[in-house]
Parts: C-alpha cells; sequence; structure tokens
C-alpha cells in the first residue's frame, strides 16, 4: 500500500525561516513555486507572522503555515532556505530546524539555500565534501565546515543548489524548479 503523504509529497515544498528573512530570497522563490503549481508551507518555530527585511530595513510580513511540531519532513518534496543575516543565524539554532533538514537530505531531497540560508547546512553538519556558494562572507565558514565555496550565480551539487544574493534569484528558481521536476 502506498504511504498516505506521497499524495502529497510531490506537489509541496517547505520554505524554512524566521524573523529578519530577506524578503526576496523568501518571497520570490514563493511565487515561482507557487506558479509552477507546487504548494508553499512557510515553516518557523514561531506561529503568527514574521517580519521580512529588505536588506536593513523592515519589508513585508509573511503568514506561517505551520511551526515545526506540525510539519513534518517527509510531506515535502524539498526545502527552501532563504537567507537574512538575523534570519540565517537565528534558525542554525532551531533544533527542530537542523533535523527537518537532515531528514531532507537523508531522503535526497532538493534543499536550496540562498545567502545566509547556508548557515544551516553548516550547523547541520551537511557542508563537508559539498561544493556551494553563498554570501561571501559564509566561505570561510563553510571551508571549516569542510566544504568548498565557489563565487557562482548558482551551484548545484547533487541535491543541494546554493547562490550568493537577491541578484542570483532567477537562476535560483530556474535551477530549483528544474531539480524538483526530474525529482518527481
Amino acid at each position: 500500500m502506498a504511504n498516505p503523504s506521497s499524495s502529497t509529497h510531490s506537489t509541496r515544498v517547505a520554505i524554512l525561516a524566521t524573523d529578519g528573512f530577506e524578503q526576496a530570497e523568501l518571497l520570490e522563490p514563493k511565487k515561482a513555486l507557487e506558479a509552477a503549481g507546487l504548494q508553499v508551507d512557510v515553516i518557523s518555530a514561531k506561529s503568527g507572522t514574521l517580519q521580512g527585511f529588505k536588506h536593513v530595513d523592515k519589508g513585508e510580513q509573511v503568514r506561517v503555515d505551520k511551526i515545526f511540531a506540525q510539519a513534518h519532513q517527509e510531506d515535502y518534496a524539498a526545502v527552501v532556505l532563504p537567507g537574512g543575516v538575523v534570519n540565517g543565524d537565528a534558525m542554525r539554532l532551531v533544533p527542530e530546524a537542523v533535523k527537518f533538514v537532515q531528514q531532507a537530505n537523508e531522503a535526497h531531497k532538493p534543499i536550496a539555500a540562498i545567502c545566509h540560508g547556508g548557515w544551516l547546512l553548516i550547523s547541520a553538519g551537511l557542508a563537508k565534501n559539498r561544493t556551494v556558494t553563498s554570501w561571501p562572507s559564509l566561505q570561510d565558514d563553510f571551508k571549516n565546515a569542510g566544504g568548498k565555496w565557489v563565487d557562482r550565480e548558482v551551484v548545484q551539487d547533487d541535491n543541494f543548489i546554493t547562490s550568493r544574493k537577491p541578484d542570483d534569484i532567477p537562476a535560483f528558481n530556474k535551477t530549483l524548479l528544474a531539480a524538483l521536476k526530474k525529482a518527481a
């Protein structure tokens, strides 16, 4: 008998975020995924709304669809990790977020991190022997974690998709959508 969650698995994507996310790095991938017919859930450690930023200025708020206690990695086809210094730093300290990406990696699902979102990959112990990109200030963190950092618009290394900054979002989205299509 088929897994009951398998019918939703291929059509749902999780975005892990908290207050301080970089607005474009959450909203633009979310819009692209939804336009492709995928359901997107914003998952956080807290319920309600999250405050986005445009660099250092307050931006839009987004509604949290589920808190970690309600979300199960096996229900999602992929995981997106938006950046924002505050968001990236905070998410790496949430044990449920660490576990979520570790389980997604074990299931070999696409994990797409942009800018400071990659910090969660490091804290989850997933950066070793991976080629990635990120905001340039994270390059030492990735190297110290055993990864190879490169300065490119988008890097796909097996199930990891990484990008540097908001300007890279079109390439990031294109690569993520292609990975989801291939995984389906």
